[in-house]
């Protein structure tokens, strides 16, 4: 044996509960460092938690058009954001539930691997199970409200990022 891999999974979803988006790193990676992969074809708005806050990732996604929308920490200035915006940083319970689903139920936090390949498999197996879900965690919007949202700017349905998972192999 005598080998041992923390890890952090990096998700992107929808606001229906999809899967957008994967990233494997090591435990010890910052948080924001998979972000612009993570977003590499996609433009829109990121909800974020404040983990995620910084001028670099902001500018960088930015650049590829998508707008990170994070709460402010309590040293910070209060910023304005939309109602809407508001109201979707409010819904990110999503994120904790979809992780809860894959730790729990798919059970991707598994620590008795006994190979890089059998921790990949399980992992793999795990998203898979979660993804061919019928009922997913979603975040329940009117058709009016996405109208509303587009409306107000020219994004697509809004993501969240997280990188709550964590385990060992």
């Amino acid at each position: 044996m005598g080998w041992f891999y923390g890890f952090k999974l990096h998700l992107l979803i929808n606001h229906i509960g999809e899967i957008i988006s994967v990233s494997i790193t090591a435990g010890n990676t910052n948080d924001r460092t998979p972000v612009p992969n993570l977003c590499k074809n996609l433009t829109g708005k990121l909800y974020a938690d404040k983990g995620y806050i910084g001028k670099k990732l902001a500018e960088k996604l930015s650049e590829k058009d998508i707008d990170l929308i994070t709460t402010v920490r309590k040293n910070m200035k209060a910023k304005v954001i939309s109602a809407f915006d508001r109201a979707m940083l409010s819904k990110r319970y999503i994120i904790e539930t979809i992780n809860d689903q894959l730790k729990n139920i798919s059970q991707i936090e598994h620590s008795r691997h006994r190979s890089e390949n059998g921790f990949m498999i399980n992992l793999m197996s795990g998203l898979v199970a979660y993804c061919l879900k019928k009922k997913k965690p979603k975040i329940k919007l009117a058709d009016d409200e996405l109208k509303l949202n587009r409306s107000q700017v020219k994004y697509n349905h809004p993501s969240e990022v997280h990188s709550r998972v964590r385990g060992r192999a």
